[in-house]
This record gives C-alpha cells, structure tokens and sequence, in this order.
C-alpha cells in the first residue's frame, strides 16, 4: 500500500509547519484550527505573527539559534497568540518542537510541530513578554541563575519578575508558583 504523505502532514493530530527562514512555507489544517486563521492567511507570513509580540519573536530565534546549531532540534512551551478568528489576539500555552534541516543554518529551513496546551495550561494571568520567558523557565525547572544565564539578565533581575509572578498567580512559594503555572 502506498502512503499518501501529504494527506499524513494535512491529518497529523498536531500542528506542523514546513519553514524557511523563520517564515511559514506550508502548514496543516490543525495548525490553521489551532491559530485560527486559514492556510491562505498563514502560508508565506513570518513566524511573527503567532507570537504575542515582535521581541518575543526576536529573542525566542535568538534563543533557539545555538541549540538548533548544536543539536539541530529544539524544544518548548511558550505562550503563543491566535490569529484570526473570535479569539483573536488570545494568548495560549504551546508545545513546539522543531528540527532543522540544515544545522549549520537552523533557521534556512525546517520543521516544526504545535500542540496547543490550553485545554491543560489555560493563561489566566495577563503576562509580559518576559514575565512569560521567565514562567515557562521555571517550569523547566531552572533556578534563578539559569534562567538569567538563559536570558542574558542578572539573576536578581530574574527574582523580581519571579515575584510579581508569584503575586500574579498568589503564589506563596517558588514550587507553589510552578504548580500554579503547570495548572493554568
């Protein structure tokens, strides 16, 4: 029996997109379901456009750059945004996986995968950019230290956004904070 692989990327039960250089060459119908739009809307728009903001976008490539050099994939959970739709603009938790095609460019091309989070990790606290950069760390579980190594901040830069996080969620420990963002 032949496999008919474009009908296998159209009906994998994730979300996957075929990249070139950070933009979007073809999706699934998933991925289109997830971010509300449709393929027309996605097909040839930067990555940008999933995200909630352009330096989240900038600093997630940038982060991502050396382990897809060394590794040639990469993985993690990051608040992303829907497109269009009647949740527009609504922001969600999201598993991406990628892998890159060529590793001495990661970014030239390659595939990614989405699984939409929400139904587990609901947002339920309005967030900045790098208040969910340090959320999704924690939930890592990276210390301080890390996570300012991982962003190129101090780590007391780290503890402060930390603590507005914990009263965001009314968190009375780091653990409790964690559990808190892994529940929603």
């Amino acid at each position: 029996m032949d496999i008919d692989y474009r009908l296998a990327f159209d009906m994998a039960p994730v979300g996957l997109v075929l990249s070139r250089n950070r933009a979007i060459v073809d999706c699934n119908q998933h991925l289109c379901e997830m971010f509300g739009a449709t393929r027309e809307q996605l097909i040839g728009q930067s990555f940008q456009i999933l995200y909630p903001s352009a330096d989240e976008y900038e600093r997630t490539g940038a982060r991502m750059l050396p382990i897809l050099n060394a590794k040639g994939h990469y993985a993690d959970d990051r608040i992303m945004k829907r497109v269009d739709g009647r949740l527009k603009g609504e922001t969600f938790w999201c598993h991406v996986t990628g892998r890159a095609l060529n590793r001495a460019a990661p970014h030239e091309s390659g595939i990614w995968t989405f699984e939409d989070l929400s139904s587990r990790r609901p947002v339920k606290a309005e967030l900045t950019a790098r208040e969910r950069e340090v959320a999704a760390h924690l939930m890592d579980g990276l210390t301080s230290k890390e996570i300012g190594r991982a962003l190129v901040i101090s780590h007391r830069t780290v503890e402060i956004y930390r603590a507005r996080l914990m009263r965001k969620y009314k968190a009375s420990t780091t653990a409790d904070l964690v559990h808190k963002l892994m529940a929603g």
